[in-house]
């Protein structure tokens, strides 16, 4: 059984540059083994992470982020099964969130610059299909 699972961190260290790289490397390494597949957003000393594959694989996934060092304050904003993955190319494609575009932004949220803990997580969900459908996700797998 497929799922897909959305949650919202901060980084410990506001420079998360190292923390990202080490993300990224870890979850690329890791991911493919376990069929996993999403996009990790990131800026302004925040984490956007959209994990998708089986059920207990996300789930362990999940616990690991939830227990990790480097985030704080990490909420679930959402959690669905899934018949087919939304992010199926990228065992993790990133965004930089503070590069975005203002107008797209704003289809989102009340301010230039996006809080996914200000929004839903459908929103924040439909904020990273449309960074999909505008080719914003980078590092493709």
């Amino acid at each position: 059984m497929l799922v897909r699972l959305l949650y919202v961190s901060r980084a410990v260290n506001k420079d998360c540059s190292k923390s990202i790289e080490s993300i990224l490397d870890a979850s690329r390494a890791h991911n493919i083994h376990n069929g996993i597949t999403g996009v990790l957003c990131y800026g302004g000393g925040i984490f956007l992470q959209a994990i998708e594959g089986g059920r207990s694989a996300v789930n362990t996934l999940y616990s690991h982020i939830v227990s990790d060092q480097r985030h704080t304050d990490v909420v679930l904003l959402h959690y669905e099964e899934i018949r087919e993955r939304r992010f199926g190319g990228w065992t993790m494609g990133t965004v930089n969130l503070s590069k975005l575009n203002t107008s797209i932004v704003l289809k989102y949220s009340e301010r230039p610059e996006f809080d996914p803990y200000s929004v839903s997580g459908t929103v924040s969900l439909a904020l990273l299909e449309e960074l999909m459908a505008t080719a914003s996700i980078i590092g493709r797998a």
